[in-house]
Order: C-alpha cells, then structure tokens, then sequence
C-alpha cells in the first residue's frame, strides 16, 4: 500500500493541527523509509517474483527489524519520544506514534501473510488484500481522498505555492501509485532499496507545503 499510507499522513494533520506535514509524512512512512537502508544494508531480504501477489511482484520473506509487529511498536514509540524531546509536546507525539504504527495495520490488510511477530519468531500475518487487484485499488483510492478531504478542512493555503505545491504532490503520488499497480516489476532488489531512498523527497516536499499554509 502506498497511496493509503500517505492517506494516514494527510488526515492526521486534523488531530495535530500543529505538527507539519512533512513530519505527519515522515511519520506515515518511516518504516519503509527504514526498509531500503536496512535491504542495503544486508540486513533485511526481498525477492523479485512476478505473480507472487496480484499486486505486487516482491516476495516480502525477509524484513522483521522494519515489519515486523513488534518492530512497529518499537519504532513508533521511539518515533513519538523524539519528537516529544524536541516539541515537548504530548498531543503531537501521541497522534505520530500512532501514525508510524498505522503502517503495519495498513500492510496488515493488504499483504499476504508475511508479516512477523517479532524478529526470530515463526508466526506471520497478513489478511491478503492484494490478491484483488481492483479490490486494493479501491480501497487506496478511497483512504487517499478521505486523506486530502480531511487535511483541507485542517489546512489553507496562504499563497499560490501552497495550492500548486499540494496538488503538485498529489498528483505525482497518484501517479506513482498507478505506475506500481499498472508498471512492470522492478529489475532487481538493489534497485527497489535505492528507489525507496527516493521517497524522502515527499517528506522534504511536505515541509515545503507546510511553509505555505496554514491551519484553519
């Protein structure tokens, strides 16, 4: 999932007016923006198999330090502490754990089951939602416009840049999307993790759009 994830990001700008949208971004990916450095690293798998799911051609059999359960708690805790470090600020940190740990309830519907309890231990999960390729096109589509409704009735624009600079990002992310439903698969893992490095372009781009707007 991935237009959904942002989807998370954008809505939870209303339950933490105060926070900037590239740290809500940052938050909503964090643990697939972790996931790349730890594929590069060596330390987490993946493999290329085209029809391993209707939707996505990677086999996912390697990853319990970024998705694994227990992996998620971890990091949004410890998300939400550093951020409470330096904003000293309850709501938001609560609302940015939480955001971090909608990723894997998120993957939970859609993957296959493949994801860990906790690294070292035999029991995965995964409800299977992209074995409908129109059933997981929907439902991303739907949180996405659930997303963006919710951050508009939080966030105004101030000048020109922060209606462009928005609708900009959506639009590529729609298109990003599409290229994974619709694109052929990547050429091998190297290339997803280097890739997936690219993703911190959104969060610096949400800062940005932050800049312009401002809460209702």
């Amino acid at each position: 999932m991935f237009l959904g994830h942002m989807a998370v990001g954008l809505g939870a700008k209303k339950y933490a007016p105060r926070v900037s949208l590239g740290t809500l971004l940052l938050a909503t990916q964090f643990i697939d923006l972790l996931w790349p450095i730890f594929l590069l690293l060596g330390l987490e798998h993946v493999r290329v198999e085209p029809g391993n799911t209707v939707v996505t051609p990677l086999n996912l059999y390697d990853y319990p330090y970024t998705h694994s359960l227990a992996g998620a708690l971890v990091w949004a805790v410890l998300f939400a502490l550093i951020y409470f470090w330096f904003r000293q600020s309850r709501r938001g940190a609560i609302v940015l754990g939480g955001v971090v740990f909608s990723h894997w309830v998120l993957d939970l519907v859609t993957h296959r089951p493949d994801l860990p309890l906790a690294p070292g231990v035999n029991a995965y999960f995964g409800w299977g939602l992209w074995n409908s390729f129109y059933g997981s096109l929907i439902v991303e589509l739907a949180l996405f416009v659930l997303g963006i409704m919710f951050f508009l009735r939080t966030s105004r624009a101030k000048d020109k840049v922060g209606v462009f600079a928005f609708w900009a990002l959506m639009i590529l992310l729609v298109a990003i999307a599409f290229g994974g439903y619709y694109g052929p698969p990547p050429s091998d893992p190297k290339a997803i993790g280097y890739v997936g490095l690219a993703a911190w372009l959104f969060v610096i781009w949400g800062y940005w759009i932050d800049r312009h707007r401002v809460a209702r």
